[in-house]
This record gives structure tokens, sequence and C-alpha cells, in this order.
């Protein structure tokens, strides 16, 4: 019966004649089953396997870890993305996200530059404790911080803020090296001298390239410092920039320093379609964000109900991801930035607190859906976990 009905359609009768005609002449394609994936896992895996092959001292607070493959292969990125390393210290699983600093031109090795951080969980383990062929995984690139010449034009200018001048450092050596027809003005940051990443290679491609030009700026500057001191406040913009009217601006850094030049910029009037950020983790404090709300203090303990039953402690001033690792429970993640939307979790009862700049969708805020990398708990909560 079904056959009958089959046959009564409008042109079935074409299309099985079609078919057979197909099958009869059309080429045998069934050798590239599977070729399409093996492609695009070629291009961009879910993990890469890698080894330190070697440890360079950048500054006393930096290092750079430049990492090869296992297999011998890396896919390519673009100048301004990342990797997110995983790792697993004294049996917590973790993972961080770190900006390529090398350039895409070499395909063999990435490097990343890692600052320690104040009671660092991560940045210790990586600096103190690894050595020369020990081995990390880690996602592939990817991010969306980067330059796209079609729209981006070739007048840029680079703000960064200490450990903030990694992913500039991989487009200021690939511009220079290529020799594109780019003009770069990076303005840096940084607290002291000696804070200054990659300082002489950045004073040697500025002697070397009349498109790349380089403005220091000393927050705490030693007695007798002759250079520029203070913050990064739009009258310094301006003063060494002129006019930024045919420019695009890109903004890396700590929260602290994103949130005040952010500010500085739109005083300037530059408008968000001539911005590029990127923000690197969370706030120092996130007691201080507007919106924080009084009574809660950093140290106040919640309890974290999971779906099977079982709770975990959670305090207000850390994100909720990092408590969540603490009892090994992790979640995917890539930039523990409140970008990816990997770590997404439902929210079943209880309320959290974003920061600014944690980009949720509308329909996940709708339906109570969080960014656990970027979420502090506020009372009780009870997750879809």
């Amino acid at each position: 019966m079904k056959t009958e009905i089959k046959e009564q359609i409008e042109g079935y009768a074409d299309i099985v004649k079609e078919n057979e005609i197909l099958r009869k002449y059309a080429v045998n394609s069934s050798f590239e089953r599977g070729k399409v994936l093996e492609a695009i896992n070629l291009i961009h895996p879910k993990y890469l396997y890698l080894k330190i092959s070697k440890i360079i001292p950048e500054t006393e607070s930096t290092t750079t870890l430049r990492l090869v493959s296992e297999s011998g292969y890396l896919p390519p990125f673009q100048a301004g993305q990342y990797l997110n390393l995983f790792v697993e210290i004294n049996g917590i699983r973790s993972s961080r996200p770190y900006s390529i600093s090398s350039s895409p031109n070499q395909t063999g090795y990435y490097d990343i530059t890692i600052r320690r951080v104040n009671e660092g969980f991560v940045s210790d383990f990586l600096i103190e404790s690894l050595k020369v062929g020990d081995k990390l995984t880690s996602t592939s690139p990817t991010g969306n911080f980067y330059h796209n010449p079609l729209i981006h034009g070739k007048n840029l200018v680079f703000i960064a803020g200490g450990s903030g001048i990694t992913p500039f450092m991989s487009m200021i050596r690939e511009v220079t090296d290529k020799v594109l027809d780019r003009n770069i003005h990076l303005i840096y940051g940084s607290r002291t001298e000696d804070d200054i990443v990659y300082r002489d290679e950045l004073d040697d491609r500025q002697k070397s390239f009349t498109n790349l030009k380089v403005s220091h700026i000393i927050s705490e500057p030693s007695q007798g410092y002759s250079g520029h001191t203070g913050f990064i406040t739009g009258d310094f913009i301006r003063s060494e920039v002129g006019s930024i009217d045919d420019k695009m601006i890109y903004v890396c850094g700590p929260e602290a320093m994103y949130s005040f030049v952010l500010k500085e910029l739109e005083n300037l009037g530059v408008p968000r379609r001539k911005l590029r950020v990127e923000v690197f983790g969370p706030p120092a404090d996130i007691t201080k964000q507007p919106g924080w709300p009084e009574g809660i203090a950093k140290n106040t303990s919640f309890r974290i109900t999971l779906r099977n039953g079982e709770s975990i402690e959670a305090k207000a001033g850390e994100p909720l991801m990092n408590s969540l690792e603490r009892y090994n429970k992790v979640l995917p993640a890539s930039c523990r930035s409140g970008e990816c939307s990997l770590c997404r979790t439902k929210l079943l009862s209880g309320k959290v607190f974003h920061p600014n700049g944690v980009k949720i969708r509308k329909s996940d805020a709708k339906y109570g859906y969080i960014h656990p990398c970027m979420a502090y708990p506020l009372e009780d909560l009870k997750l879809l976990i």
C-alpha cells in the first residue's frame, strides 16, 4: 500500500529514473566519506597535546612557555587568538586561557606568556612547577580578538595593560615580519619599568619599522624615570595618537584597566564599532564592581546544590566555576571571561551576580542560564549539573 501511495506522488517516476541513471554513470564517491570531518579536525581539533620545548624568562613575574605538538603538527591561528590550557593541580582540574604571543607566520610552536597573579592558583603552578619536556593539553586556538583587514582598516591603535600585551605581540610580530600594510601604535601601560614585557624586542622592532610606534606609560615609576607616568587617560591617548577618526582601537588587559580605559575612550567620543575588546579574566575584587549588593562580603559562604542532591560550598567573591572545580565538578570552558558560552548552566533557584561585559544571550537570560566562569553566588543556589 505504501508503494502505491509513493507512485501516485507527482514526479515520483522521474526521480526513480534519475536515480537509476546516477547509479549507472555517477562516480563512486564513497571513498570520500569522512574526509570533511578529517579536514575540520586538522584545522580546528577539539584538543591539542603539547610539550614544553623551551622556558623563556621575560620579567621577574612573567615567563613564556614555548609549546610544540606531540604529533608534530599545530593548526593555524590568527594573531590575537588564545589557547585554553588544562591543568591538574593537587587533584583539582582547572583551565585558563592564554593568548598566543608568537607569530602565526611560523607553525612550529606556540608561545604563551604567563604573568604571575597574586594568590594565583594556575599561574604559580605553570611558572614554578613545569619544566622542559612536560606535557600539557589545550583547546585549539580560538577567540575573536584579531584584525579583519576587510573592515578594521590599516590604522590600528593597541592599548595594552600588563599581560594584555600578549595578543598584541603576536599581531606586531606578524605585521612586521611580513611587512604588512598596517600602521600600529601601541600604548602599553605597566606598573613599573621592570614589568614591561618584551621591552627590548619592542624597542628593536620600533627602530626597524616605520609603521610601528610604541608609547610606554608607567603607573608606579622609580625615582628619576623620565618617561610617561600615570594612567592611560583620554588626554594621554589623544596626545600620543592624534586624531582617532580613522583608527580602529583594540583594548586588552586586566579588568580594572579595561573598565578605566573604556570610559576614557567613551569620553573621547570613540564609537563602539571602532573598538575591539579582550578582557583578561575575572575582576580582582568583585565586591567593588558596579551593582554588587551591599552587605555581602567576599568571604560569605553559600551552599550550592547539584542535580543529584550533592551540595558544595562556594564563596561570594569567587567565580562559581572555581568553586565547582575545587570539588572536581568540571564544566566545559574556553574563555573563562563570560564570552564563549561553553559553561552555560541552568540556574534552578537562587541569585548570582554577573559583572558588566559578560555576554549572556537574551534567551539564556530569559530561561535562567548563567555563565559560572563569571557568575558569583549571592545566596544558596540550585544548579542543573
